[in-house]
């Protein structure tokens, strides 16, 4: 069975992707490394990973599967879930793929590089309502897609 993994810290759709879980009847672990409100979904759990900029993104990149998807903006940590074989939506409906991963990775290392090299801070865009409705459709969309291909190869999952 499909899990999916939620990169929680300053994730605004937690509560939209239990949502789909719970149609589909589906794990949820949202991992952070701060206390998170407990769900009332009984199969969502919340993983508290110890302080350090990257132990979330470690915690989810150890224990994501091939057919698992990783809910992330963090894209070096969608680059690692897409190397094991899982699929990655960003919290906007944008799905990382191997074939966007490598421009996603230049892009965010460029930008870094400018905001070094003229040291003014860059913003990301304000989160909308259009957004969360790609986000429902596109994470909507990856579950549905990883069903059929599991009945077409007959996979059980774990």
């Amino acid at each position: 069975m499909l899990v999916i993994f939620v990169d929680a810290d300053a994730c605004p759709v937690k509560a939209e992707t239990e949502r789909v879980a719970m149609r589909h009847q589906l794990a949820v672990h949202i991992v952070s490394n701060s206390g998170m409100r407990p769900s009332g979904y009984p199969l969502s759990r919340n993983v508290i990973v110890t302080e350090g900029p990257d132990a979330a993104d470690d915690w989810i990149a150890e224990h994501i599967e091939a057919g698992d998807i990783a809910i992330t903006a963090d894209v070096p940590l969608a680059a690692r879930c897409l190397e094991k074989g899982a699929r990655v939506v960003s919290p906007t409906g944008k799905a990382f793929t191997s074939k966007n991963i490598g421009m996603a990775l230049a892009t965010r290392d460029l930008m870094r590089h400018i905001r070094e090299a003229d040291g003014v801070q860059t913003f990301n865009a304000g989160f909308t309502p259009r957004d969360r409705s790609a986000f429902l459709n596109s994470l909507e969309n990856e579950v549905q897609s990883i069903k059929r291909e599991a009945l077409i190869s007959g996979y059980v999952g774990r």
